[in-house]
């Protein structure tokens, strides 16, 4: 009976702390440090990370940068335009080879954001998409992340205008999308979503800005197919992410 509380223990800890966080961002291979609440707006509780998900969480200002997007980090990640950012996820400490990036069976997509530069909270229609990442038709984009060690790749477009923005990345599992959260006692189901939110300063010759204009409250719903779709019947190849497909510069 001891061994059995004991392994029940040890599940529900892994559960509760099953959730990765963003922990940098690499500018062309080059560490930027750790960004904790210096360039990300780091959520409260980071170290559990807990998702947003349902009507709730879809109608609050933190499905575009978490918890504490509205909180300004003071210092901003420099790029060039077309420069490559790598974005590093982990769980407690991606260094420690031990260390595991996020739970294996929180199977989903890897999204990513841009939006003008904003102190405040930075909902509304200001945010475009610069990349997704779903079902390839093997493997889930979080299975990926996991095999890389918690590390995201992006190269920003080279006709990007110069400026101040934000990157919101997205880890969006589907363990628990089997169920519309619209429907009475489903509150709990629909995929959820893990955002952070990197300050970003932008330089180059580049003129063009991203115009999509997608707003997340407005967008993510629980009706939507792609939070509302069922990986567990083998149909995983007709997956579609939520929200616009990837903006493309003029």
């Amino acid at each position: 009976m001891l061994l059995t509380i004991a392994t029940l223990v040890a599940v529900l800890a892994h559960q509760v702390s099953a959730h990765a966080r963003l922990f940098r961002v690499s500018v062309n291979g080059e560490s930027q440090g750790d960004g904790a609440n210096k360039y990300i707006r780091t959520p409260e509780n980071a170290e559990q990370n807990q998702p947003i998900f349902g009507m709730e969480g879809f109608a609050s200002p933190a499905i575009t940068c978490n918890t504490r997007g509205g909180t300004a980090a003071p210092s901003f990640v420099k790029a060039a335009a077309g420069d490559k950012l790598t974005f590093q996820w982990g769980h407690d400490n991606p260094d420690d080879p031990n260390d595991y990036p996020l739970a294996s069976d929180h199977k989903g997509s890897v999204l990513t954001y841009i939006a003008p530069y904003t102190s405040g909270q930075p909902t509304g229609p200001i945010w475009s998409k610069l990349a997704e990442d779903g079902f390839d038709g093997t493997e889930w984009a979080t299975t990926k992340l996991i095999n890389n060690r918690g590390k995201v790749e992006l190269a920003l477009p080279k006709s990007l205008a110069p400026g101040k923005y934000l990157i919101r990345q997205e880890l969006l599992s589907m363990h628990k999308a089997d169920y519309d959260c619209s429907e009475p006692g489903r509150s709990d189901r629909g995929a959820e979503s893990y955002p952070h939110c990197v300050q970003i300063e932008v330089s180059g010759n580049g003129n063009q800005k991203p115009n999509q204009n997608f707003d997340f409250n407005e967008g993510y719903t629980c009706k939507d197919k792609g939070i509302f779709f069922n990986i567990y019947v083998g149909q995983n190849d007709k997956y579609v992410p939520p929200g616009p497909r990837p903006w493309k510069a003029e």
